[in-house]
């Protein structure tokens, strides 16, 4: 038996008979389905998740081993291009294929990587700026204000020329860099949640702030936090390639490309797949979690209403 006192659990038949949307993995598969944004997105991301892990069995070559003697050959559908080599190669003669399926490792492990790190940093900020109030809202929310009045990307040039280029370097500087929206959407559903009945309930018996951060809000915040890390992972990745474009961010023999993107510029003209295919890879990566994310918000933000085309 279920008392009259506790919380409805997430996705389960309480929360349905309560009037909220319900949220379990069950509802959401069956939205994912009836959904064309969400589907082509997952599809794309689902696709981009299972290159990088199976990076070792899709390749046939090193991805950083050079060969002047195969430089600049065309993908093998143009004349002059072999299936050894199907994407073509770099000015190096590298494996444009092998590249571009490694840096897809990079790509994720340092969007999920530095997502992770602003979303700990911002949701703790958020929590304590928004239950707490007083002063600490008012110092982390100026802060907070600091931080949007630099402009990031000059911010992240300038940490990354002093630190020095590298994946964990990079991962821990985007992170930094980019809490303040997640500290802000925590600190908005903060204020509101900590006003409900529930919680001002759960006070008048007894339970102290602690209990009343992780039992009742905690929960309560986490769709609207899912929703932002998804949105955010395609930005960090746009970070991760702008920087590695400017030299600042992945450095050999990792692959990143960004650093493609670069290293093909000089040569658009002759040519033109060493900086496309890196260039598509991107664009289809962060569509599909543009696309996926946009979809989370419609399903899980209680305030948007979900109308699936």
């Amino acid at each position: 038996m279920t008392g009259s006192n506790e919380m409805p659990i997430p996705g389960t038949e309480q929360e349905q008979d309560n009037g909220r949307a319900p949220t379990g993995f069950r509802y959401i598969w069956q939205q994912l389905i009836i959904s064309k944004t969400g589907m082509f997105g997952a599809v794309l991301v689902l696709l981009v998740v299972l290159i990088a892990i199976g990076a070792p069995l899709l390749t046939s070559h090193d991805p950083g081993a050079v060969n002047p003697l195969n430089r600049l050959k065309p993908p093998a559908w143009l004349e002059g291009g072999t299936a050894e080599y199907w994407l073509g190669t770099d000015n190096l003669g590298r494996d444009m294929w092998s590249r571009i399926v490694y840096g897809a490792r990079v790509s994720l492990i340092v969007g999920m990587g530095a997502v992770i790190v602003s979303g700990i940093i911002g949701a703790i900020l958020g929590l304590v700026s928004g239950f707490y109030g007083k002063w600490l809202d008012a110092l982390i929310m100026r802060v907070g204000d600091a931080f949007m009045a630099i402009p990031t990307i000059l911010f992240m040039l300038v940490v990354m020329a002093i630190v020095g280029p590298g994946i964990t370097t990079l991962i821990f500087v985007i992170g930094v860099t980019n809490w303040v929206p997640f500290t802000r959407v925590v600190r908005s559903e903060v204020l509101s949640i900590k006003e409900r009945d529930f919680v001002h309930a759960a006070r008048s018996i007894g339970a102290k702030n602690g209990r009343l951060i992780v039992k009742h809000i905690l929960p309560n915040i986490l769709s609207s936090f899912i929703v932002i890390c998804g949105m955010n992972v395609g930005t960090t990745i746009i970070m991760e390639a702008s920087l590695s474009f400017l030299g600042l961010g992945i450095k050999p023999p990792d692959v990143s490309w960004g650093g493609m993107l670069s290293d093909g510029r000089q040569y658009v003209a002759t040519s033109w797949w060493v900086a496309t295919f890196p260039g598509l890879a991107i664009t289809f990566t962060v569509l599909g979690v543009i696309f996926l994310g946009d979809w989370l918000r419609d399903v899980l933000d209680p305030r948007t209403e979900t109308t699936q085309k």
